[in-house]
């Protein structure tokens, strides 16, 4: 199996996230039911709760679905999973992230039926897990002073995507002498730009993927566990199994949630029947098979409301595809159609006639205003919501023979339901300087930030040097506040070996890395694509990540001021 099974009784046993492979081991073992205790949507690798069941459904297992954000275990989560465990026909296998959720919870429950702190503590050192801190949790009301022997840091970064290491290699290239942890449970870490050229065929899948022990950087903790809530009040971070992680300074840095399910049908039709998305790692290369095997009817790519990573992502998918089917004499044959939610093919209007001259050439019909709604992948239709011309929504069906989505995205759950999060639950930072708007040793960068910038890779290594001179200054160990612009950088990868290279700022503004001579943004170019494809996968990952800022210059005010 790919996943270790944790048999915590006869009847009962754990494990991380399953995959498709581990059900039919599992039915092999005997398990009868399945309990997830994990949300959709944690990380870029994980299979939806539906393609689970389906695929348990068809070995004869039952499942229950039970997610639990990370470390907010409630009384009722408790009672629901009491229900579900002496409903389910037995054996009964849970999983969540780590395994840690779903054996909480049965701890929990046990508890509650008197069984002793000391077995419980046993059973969980047996299988790996230390329950020590969610049994104190439920034994009494949680301290308002520091817990004795909680841990404690300087900096504690949430997050070990591109910003979060970006951030923690940034302090240590300025001050060397800091205490600095990072808080992820992934175990490895993915360069989600290539995602789009694996869908090309351009890109391996394995080349967009390293382990993360390999990218911490040296001096800093890793803590491998998930985040369950924030408590800025007393500067500390609560883990998913009720740990505390205490800090002088925090930075936020999750990422973006996927929200599957915000489209009907569609976490169950991924991944089949002509049901794709470079969104997710998985993925990615079914797209690719996808586009190769077409050779008439229709194809449909989607984009749904901003704000998403990477905006650019689903057209390029579209460009691409087009140019492949271009080259093999099959574009004729396949009707080409673009569904955005928005009213605009792209938010800067000085790259859109560069944009609408492949429009043009691939035939695409550009389809403003319509929001998918729903897919029924086996019949092989989608549904997209538009306004009429009296302003009332209407749903527009489409039969397809492919369809490429772009899901509907927002904020982590355990960043929306906490006090870091403004009104839309997005990390509520001053948009100049990165730092909480209330709180004011805490910072914000990447995705899950509410300034109004492009969510890019890009956007984050101009950010990571911004924060870390801030937080910086902040404690007396740098001079002058520095100021991020909102620059990010799309590279529209508009047919393989051109690219129209997008790079701007607040309102549109453009800021060009490059002389127009050597690299004009607004036409497409060659050597932009040399620039994607050869040289920015080793800048992220020997520069951006370690610490070496190339190509930013942040701008820097007196030291105290600020210009939010």
């Amino acid at each position: 199996m790919s996943v270790e099974i944790k048999d915590v009784n006869e009847e009962f046993s754990v494990s991380a996230q399953i995959d498709l492979e581990d059900l039919k081991q599992l039915a092999e073992r005997g398990v009868k039911s399945l309990i997830c205790n994990r949300p959709d949507g944690e990380a870029a690798d994980q299979i939806n709760v539906t393609e689970v069941e389906a695929a348990a459904g068809e070995l004869g297992l039952e499942l229950a679905y039970l997610p639990v954000v990370s470390g907010k275990f409630s009384d009722q989560d408790v009672s629901d999973f009491l229900s579900a465990i002496e409903r389910l026909p037995k054996p009964t296998h849970a999983y969540c992230r780590t395994g840690t959720r779903s054996i909480t919870l049965w701890t929990l429950y046990q508890r509650r039926l008197g069984v002793p702190d000391s077995q419980l503590l046993a059973t969980g050192e047996r299988c790996g897990y230390d329950l020590s801190s969610a049994l104190r949790a439920a034994a009494r009301e949680q301290a308002r002073s520091p817990e004795r022997g909680a841990a404690h840091y300087d900096i504690v970064i949430v997050g070990a995507g591109a910003a979060g290491i970006a951030a923690a290699s940034s302090l240590l290239s300025r001050v060397r002498d800091l205490s600095i942890a990072i808080i992820d449970p992934a175990e490895v870490h993915y360069y989600q730009p290539g995602w789009t050229l694996v869908g090309a065929g351009v890109f391996s899948q394995a080349a967009t993927v390293k382990t993360m022990v390999s990218l911490i950087p040296d001096g800093v903790e890793w803590i491998r566990a998930a985040v369950g809530n924030f408590e800025p009040e007393q500067n500390r971070v609560r883990l998913e199994d009720s740990r505390p992680v205490y800090y002088e300074r925090l930075i936020v840095a999750p990422g973006i949630k996927l929200d599957w399910h915000g489209v009907e049908g569609l976490a169950e039709s991924l991944g089949h029947n002509g049901v794709t998305s470079n969104y997710r790692f998985d993925l990615a290369p079914y797209t690719w098979q996808l586009v190769q095997n077409l050779r008439q009817g229709r194809a449909l790519f989607t984009q749904p409301p901003m704000p998403i990573k990477c905006a650019g992502a689903p057209q390029k998918a579209l460009y691409l595809s087009c140019d492949h089917w271009n080259r093999s004499g099959y574009l004729d044959n396949i009707e080409v159609e673009f569904y955005n939610a928005g009213e605009v093919l792209f938010g800067v209007k000085e790259y859109v006639p560069a944009l609408m001259s492949y429009i043009q050439r691939y035939d695409a019909r550009l389809k403003f205003g319509h929001r998918l709604v729903r897919i029924d992948g086996d019949a092989k239709k989608a549904w997209f919501d538009t306004r009429a011309e009296d302003g009332t929504t209407v749903q527009v069906e489409r039969e397809f023979d492919m369809i490429h989505v772009c899901p509907p995205q927002c904020a982590p759950d355990f960043v929306r339901e906490s006090p870091l999060a403004d009104d839309a639950g997005w990390v509520d930072v001053d948009q100049n300087t990165l730092r909480h708007k209330q709180f004011d040793n805490i910072w914000g960068l990447g995705d899950a930030m509410n300034a109004p910038n492009a969510k890019t890779a890009a956007a984050a290594r101009m950010q990571a040097p911004i924060v870390a001179n801030n937080l910086l200054e902040s404690m007396n160990l740098a001079t002058g506040i520095a100021h991020y612009n909102g620059y990010g950088s799309c590279p529209l990868t508009v047919e393989r070996g051109k690219i129209v290279l997008a790079e701007f700022g607040y309102g549109g503004k453009l800021l060009p890395s490059f002389p127009r001579w050597v690299i004009n943004g607004q036409q497409p170019s060659r050597l932009a694509w040399i620039l994607k494809e050869k040289i920015l996968p080793p800048v992220y990952w020997k520069a951006m990540l370690k610490g070496k800022e190339w190509m930013v210059n942040p701008e820097q005010s007196k030291r105290g001021t600020s210009t939010g």
